[in-house]
């Protein structure tokens, strides 16, 4: 048999280790949550090529568009010249055909109509290919598709890109605070709630958030649901990765 001794310090064990969560009828509770990135990419190069600079660091700040790396393209920029000379000659022949039927017509001489098409059908294609050849050079240039920090940094100039990310970059404005509301919140919790979120140190503080999701299938293990809050920072102030506390409002 168990002491009464041994009973009473298996409730008080029982009292310190479960988590108590109130009700929403009884007004504002906390729940535990974390705050993440809004979004995490892996940029890499749609091309397989040789990296030949790397224009950024871990902890650097990027814009969206912002060059991150670039290919070596030495034949690409070869092609481009090459397309445009193509596509200036073609311009001058088209101008030629063209002043020419202009005398002919000036003599009296009936124009030569398939020349002319076939000017402009040539002129057209030069266009088109040197269109093509920036597009190819436009590959060897990778650059950011978010605005955001960069996370990681996986590789250097000097080594082949294949199908490996060259930088993590990561959306810190806003963040994604990440909740598991207990059940006897469900169908309290709407879309465009405001919450007030309480970070832990070094980033003490109470921000406020907005729900954007609210996730109605029930994890039946924890009896818990998903919830997501928008949390903005725009000076980047707040890291990601913190763990936090929410407080929903009465109702």
């Amino acid at each position: 048999m168990i002491s009464t001794q041994r009973r009473r310090e298996l409730w008080l064990f029982f009292i310190v280790v479960t988590p108590v969560w109130a009700s929403p009828a009884t007004g504002a509770s906390d729940i535990s949550c974390l705050v993440q990135p809004e979004m995490v990419v892996a940029v890499g190069s749609p091309v397989e090529g040789l990296l030949n600079s790397v224009k950024v660091d871990q902890g650097d700040f990027v814009k969206e568009g912002q060059v991150l790396a670039t290919l070596e393209s030495s034949l690409e920029q070869a092609e481009v010249a090459l397309a445009k000379a193509k596509a200036e000659m073609e311009a001058e022949v088209k101008g030629s055909v063209v002043r020419e039927e202009f005398s002919a017509r000036k003599l009296g001489r009936a124009k030569d109509e398939v020349a002319r098409l076939e000017a402009t059908e040539k002129k057209r294609l030069a266009q088109l290919e040197l269109q093509r050849a920036n597009a190819l050079l436009g590959l060897r240039t990778i650059r950011s598709p978010i605005t955001g920090v960069v996370s990681e940094r996986f590789m250097s100039p000097g080594e082949l890109v294949k199908q490996t990310p060259i930088v993590k970059l990561a959306q810190i404005d806003p963040l994604r605070v990440e909740v598991f509301a207990p059940l006897v919140w469900l169908g309290k919790i709407s879309i465009g709630k405001q919450a007030d979120v309480r970070l832990e140190a070094p980033m003490s503080g109470t921000y406020h958030a907005r729900v954007t999701v609210v996730n109605p299938v029930i994890d039946s293990a924890s009896g818990t649901f998903a919830v997501r809050l928008e949390l903005p920072n725009p000076k980047y102030r707040i890291p990601a990765g913190l763990a936090c506390t929410v407080r929903f409002p009465e109702q």
